[in-house]
């Protein structure tokens, strides 16, 4: 069974911690600057800088983030780069309660949750979240660091650039496409394509001033 660290404590280091306990892999604890005691079983090991001394100790350790993401920041997937950097691995997650169809690639260090749907001919960057009941559809090309939150709904032969945040219960309609750095707001309805960043809210969705 192998090894594998959660870089992060809070809410989102719980669920991806609830999903490793149900696949073969070995948690060896998880990090953050602050104690918040065991989550789920699994101990706090230090801050990040513990984790050098983990890879000494079993250089075939792998990783996982366990930091959320609510917006378009690029700190999650720079922090999976740099530990990339220093031999840690980063799989794609995915669980068991989750559907994965057929010819899918997911990125490095990808997570899908719980209920979560992703159709085949998709392709994923690296550091993607896509939550608990999300659906991404056929022939999509997702980018890295995009985060696809509860319930969103992501229709065939999309393309999302990097670093977006497609909101809850968001819908994006069949064929369209999403400039990296935007974020769908809760419930908004992307009817056509998105060429400027930005926040994008409402049905039909527009940008905010």
């Amino acid at each position: 069974m192998s090894r594998i660290v959660v870089v992060g404590g809070g809410g989102h280091a719980k669920v991806v911690i609830s999903v490793l306990r149900r696949l073969p892999w070995d948690v060896a604890g998880y990090t953050d600057s602050r104690d918040r005691g065991v989550i789920l079983g699994v101990a706090r090991v230090g801050d990040d800088s513990a984790l050098l001394g983990l890879l000494e100790a079993d250089p075939q350790m792998e990783g996982v983030i366990g930091i959320g993401k609510i917006d378009t920041s690029r700190a999650r997937l720079q922090l999976q780069d740099e530990l990339t950097a220093a031999g840690l691995g980063f799989p794609a997650i995915v669980s068991p309660r989750a559907v994965v169809n057929e010819d899918v690639t997911l990125g490095p260090g990808t997570v899908v949750l719980d209920g979560a749907i992703v159709n085949s001919g998709t392709v994923t960057g690296r550091g993607c979240i896509f939550n608990t009941n999300s659906t991404v559809d056929h022939d999509c090309r997702i980018g890295h660091n995009v985060h696809v939150a509860p319930g969103a709904t992501v229709s065939g032969g999309v393309s999302v650039g990097d670093d977006c945040m497609i909101g809850a219960g968001a819908t994006l309609i069949h064929g369209v496409t999403v400039c990296p750095g935007t974020l769908v707001g809760a419930g908004a309805a992307v009817v056509g394509d998105i060429e400027t960043p930005g926040t994008y809210v409402g049905v039909p969705a527009r940008r905010k001033a």
